[in-house]
């Protein structure tokens, strides 16, 4: 499974090792991630499907993109992929620490006729552009429309969405409304870490500055 390369690491082959391993070695290491509600609507029944994710992230401004990984269960895809295939659009809708515990809440492994938003409690408002509607008590979301959706494996997707629409808490914004200031700090979001229940929050921040002109400095030996 590993093999040792120096006294300080060890190197694992992804090609010998069980998914299980490989999933547990990435999540731990690769953290905080953030983690946001992925909002879809069944096209044939109208059902609002809502479950979390931490493999997600935005990719670029132009055009403006996420990319979302959606893993699937033992019998194919999730309903959240199966949506997002079928219906081309999807909402994504971060975490604040207020929410956590409903957040948790729809982690739940429900049917697919099942609303997890309303097991949490959870209400909606309709979206602008896309018919997967948002969740209201969410500080921030974003409506988006499916760019591209790679098959990775039987029961992986990547999903890459082009976002259209955002929504972003008043209480967050400040200046000129054509060139707001976020009150990120504010907005108490919550991230992803290691293991089945370990969050963190964004309340611990350093502040380092880029450089901001290229200067030769010299080498110690």
């Amino acid at each position: 499974m590993s093999e040792i390369h120096s006294d300080t690491h060890a190197a694992y082959d992804f090609d010998a090792v069980p998914a299980d391993v490989r999933y547990r070695l990435l999540v731990s290491c690769v953290v905080p991630r953030p983690i946001a509600w992925v909002v879809t609507q069944a096209p044939a029944t109208g059902v609002v499907n809502a479950a979390p994710y931490s493999f997600f992230n935005v990719m670029g401004d132009d055009p403006p993109v996420v990319a979302l990984g959606v893993l699937g269960r033992g019998d194919g895809y999730k309903d959240t992929s199966r949506n997002i295939l079928e219906a081309g659009e999807f909402t994504v809708c971060l975490v604040p620490e207020e929410l956590l515990s409903a957040m948790n809440e729809t982690c739940v492994d429900a049917p697919s006729s099942v609303g997890e938003l309303e097991l949490a409690g959870l209400t909606t408002v309709p979206s602008v552009r896309v018919r997967a509607p948002r969740i209201a008590a969410s500080p921030v979301a974003m409506e988006c429309m499916r760019l591209q959706a790679l098959e990775l494996g039987p029961r992986q997707v990547l999903i890459i969405g082009r976002v259209v629409h955002m929504h972003i808490a008043r209480s967050a914004l400040s200046g000129d409304p054509a060139r707001p200031r976020i009150d990120t700090p504010g907005l108490r979001l919550v991230g992803r870490m290691h293991g089945a229940g370990w969050y963190t929050r964004t309340s611990d921040l350093v502040d380092v500055q880029r450089p901001k002109a290229w200067a030769i400095r010299e080498v110690k030996p």
